[in-house]
């Protein structure tokens, strides 16, 4: 936590060794100024600096509130409020000439402020700033909000907002066509922090610094809790105390948009936890012999979701229904409509459909939910008989399951029949195929990204004939359930040479005599 900002006493510039002590021949005091010098140029309140850091603004037009021309003025030393240009000017009242900035300044500044303040004698309430490297931090000035928002840029990293400024005025027609941000009192005398609260709007990602009188210590705490970094009392500013606020409330506005992203960032991540337990349902298999493990890997680095979804349910006839299916994309979107389409199937299934009328009905549904005509998904859908025998198998353009049983190697159940994916073809039909299962038997249904990793180093594919072979020597090893799922995709990432382009999804059934 940073530590926070005293107030109960500025410290002099004398004691951080940022100015030299008063000496007789230092120059004249403040009480000794000659005639015609302006105050901010006194040696007592301004040190001369090689970078001017006080810019102005650069359109032609003159500042009709502050009556000074923001390209060229001549500063008269009569109080009136003119001062000098941050491109060109000449102060009569010391006779120096100030040059462009930019041919001045060797080395860029770190930091960038910029001041809000109305000071019609036109003297500066901000003493000279240095960063933690010894540069000078630049100081821009603004008279009122409408040169506030013109100077307000990207490589602005804090706002200085003198509280005193006059408050804007609710937005009107005059015949002086209004929109110099002064306004009037009345918004004022309803709101007394109605100026930060209009700043706070226009510069929502920098920090605050507000600026009070010292007999007015509770205004600045208000303004703390409107929403300013800190604040700081005008009349015991010196540059150590004001430096080391600036660099704090910077980094406490860094560290506000940091938690308030990770915030987000854990918002964001509750919800595709709640989107994936959507996707990665719970299996409704009470009272059936079978045994089920599954395994699901999305394919991007970090990420928590993918377009892969699955289900197995057992109806109250003693059929075992299970469903693995991929939606062509990857991320959020995707992986909500994978979603809708499983709880789609789930419902149908329940309700007594099966084969070509349910994957009808799901290809309705998908071309209803989905955001582009483009988007499609491939499904396969198996239904078991109530003795685990037998099988009906339904393909719309996904991958055939692999079976295995004691004795015999494992091969890829028949897709000879293989119907369209679900979105391609309207109208199109899914036939149903009968399957011979056994008495005991492994099936394992699969996505595309268990076999379009890469072997090695080269081009080639694993392909379904790689994972095959595959699967019958972790077969041979002993390996069944989560150890072979594990196992099998933990093997083809490794063959990959690293994390899969695509997501991947494996759901294992088993019935033993």
């Amino acid at each position: 936590m940073p530590v926070p900002v005293p107030r109960q006493r500025a410290i002099p510039a004398v004691e951080c060794g940022q100015a030299p002590a008063a000496s007789p021949d230092s120059g004249p005091s403040k009480e000794q100024a000659p005639p015609g010098t302006h105050p901010a140029e006194h040696p007592t309140t301004r040190r001369e600096n090689p970078t001017e850091k006080r810019e102005k603004p650069t359109d032609t037009s003159p500042d009709t509130s502050t009556g000074t021309d923001s390209r060229t003025s001549t500063s008269t030393g009569t109080g009136t409020g003119t001062g000098t240009d941050s491109r060109t000017g000449t102060d009569t009242g010391t006779g120096r000439t100030h040059t462009d900035r930019t041919t001045q300044s060797a080395a860029p500044t770190n930091l960038t402020v910029l001041l809000i303040e109305d000071d019609p004698a036109g003297s500066p309430i901000v003493p000279d700033l240095l960063d933690q490297a010894g540069k000078p931090i630049r100081v821009r000035t603004a008279r009122n909000l409408t040169e506030a928002g013109r100077l307000l840029t990207d490589d602005v990293h804090c706002i200085l907002l003198d509280l005193a400024l006059s408050a804007p005025a609710p937005a009107r027609t005059s015949a002086d066509g209004g929109g110099n941000g002064n306004g009037g009192g009345d918004a004022e005398d309803h709101d007394e922090l109605a100026v930060l609260r209009h700043v706070l709007e226009l510069a929502p990602r920098h920090a605050v610094l507000a600026l009070t009188s010292s007999s007015d210590a509770e205004r600045g705490a208000e303004a703390v809790a409107v929403g300013a970094q800190d604040y700081l009392f005008r009349d015991e500013l010196d540059g150590r105390l004001l430096s080391r606020a600036i660099r704090y409330a910077v980094e406490r506005k860094r560290s506000d948009s940091a938690e308030r992203r990770l915030a987000e960032g854990r918002l964001r991540a509750q919800e595709n936890r709640r989107l994936e337990r959507g996707l990665l349902p719970t299996p409704l298999l009470a009272g059936s012999p079978l045994r089920f493990a599954a395994r699901y890997r999305p394919g991007r680095s970090r990420a928590l979701l993918g377009g892969d979804f699955y289900d197995v349910v057992r109806t109250p006839d003693g059929t075992v229904h299970a469903m693995i299916g991929d939606v062509c994309g990857h991320g959020p979107d995707e992986a909500a409509l994978g979603v809708e389409l499983r709880i789609a199937w789930r419902a149908l299934t329940l309700a007594g459909l099966c084969g070509d009328e349910l994957l009808g009905t799901l290809q309705q549904v998908l071309e209803h939910e989905r955001s582009d005509d483009e988007i499609f998904a491939t499904l396969c859908a198996v239904d078991i008989s109530p003795d685990g025998r037998r099988a009906g198998l339904c393909l719309a353009g996904h991958p055939s399951p692999l079976l295995s049983r004691p004795g015999e190697p494992a091969r890829l159940l028949p897709y000879d029949n293989n119907g369209p994916a679900l979105g391609l073809l309207p109208g199109a039909r899914w036939p149903r195929m009968q399957v011979e299962l056994g008495a005991e038997w492994s099936l394992m249904l699969y996505t595309d990204g268990l076999i379009e990793g890469h072997v090695g180093e080269g081009r080639e594919r694993l392909g379904q004939d790689g994972m095959v072979e595959m699967v019958r020597r972790q077969l041979a090893e002993g390996l069944a359930g989560e150890e072979l799922l594990r196992a099998t995709v933990n093997e083809v990432r490794e063959l990959n040479g690293g994390e899969l382009a695509d997501d991947v999804a494996v759901v294992l059934l088993d019935r033993t005599a």
